[in-house]
């Protein structure tokens, strides 16, 4: 008797899905004419009326001068003089929150050449190219590691050859091997605790860095853009440090 009773459910739920399929029209479907995007596309008026208030305000911030440079800043080379700016604005920036939260010194910065989006052009420096260097809100993050498990970083500096760049660190390689490894100009001690400061993005391993899933990672609520900003504005001329940090010997 159960069984009939769920036959004849199921044939009432058909019958009904049929009178509803049946009832269904199809709409008209119209063909559309494709709109390029090109100069010959006009502006909305209005719309442009609108936002133009906004658009001179943001201009004008961002057109704002914050510092100079009487050279190129660029991403290119195993230690790019930008790469190496801005990992030691990320040292800077994160010793001085670890000083005063932690009552502990950053030993190291790491950061990513691919997070370095564009380079500098000598002259003024406005904060618009601070922006379109640093486009994402990544913030500063402290990894507490042990020394030991440093070695990691150092081979995987070794295996990529990558120019992520460095501060307060020398790693060498020859034939991508380790042969040299130095924080602060002296050997890593296995049994000393470090502070790698870096951003949230390769604290959680991102550009492969699986290494620093071996730490304690800290957040500091620093943004790594607004960080630039704020050391670029401390410096009227900019002077990029140009000392060896990464020697890939061999680099094929």
């Amino acid at each position: 008797m159960k069984n009939k009773f769920l036959l004849l459910g199921i044939a009432l739920a058909s019958l009904t899905a049929c009178k509803t399929a049946s009832t269904l029209q199809l709409a008209e479907v119209k063909p559309q004419k494709n709109i390029s995007i090109n100069n010959e596309l006009t502006n909305d008026e209005e719309f442009v009326k609108v936002i133009e208030p906004y658009k001179q305000k943001l201009d004008k911030e961002m057109n704002q001068k914050i510092s100079h440079t009487s050279v190129d800043l660029t991403k290119q080379g195993s230690n790019s003089n930008l790469g190496n700016l801005l990992a030691d604005y990320t040292f800077d920036g994160a010793d001085a929150w670890t000083k005063k939260n932690l009552n502990k010194s950053v030993d190291a910065a790491l950061i990513n050449i691919g997070g370095i989006r564009t380079t500098i052009g000598k002259g003024d420096i406005l904060l618009k190219n601070i922006y379109e260097v640093m486009p994402f809100k990544n913030e500063v993050v402290i990894v507490k590691m042990k020394g030991s498990d440093l070695q990691a970083l150092f081979e995987y500096y070794a295996k990529t050859q990558v120019n992520n760049p460095v501060s307060h660190l020398y790693i060498e390689t020859n034939n991508g091997q380790v042969v040299k490894a130095l924080i602060n100009g002296k050997p890593v001690d296995p049994s000393q605790e470090y502070y790698i400061a870096t951003s949230d993005y390769l604290a959680l391993g991102g550009d492969n860095m699986k290494f620093f899933s071996k730490g304690e990672s800290i957040y500091t609520g620093i943004g790594l853009r607004e960080l630039f900003v704020e050391y670029f504005k401390k410096t009227s001329e900019v002077v990029p440090g140009t000392d060896v940090r990464l020697n890939f010997i061999g680099k094929k």
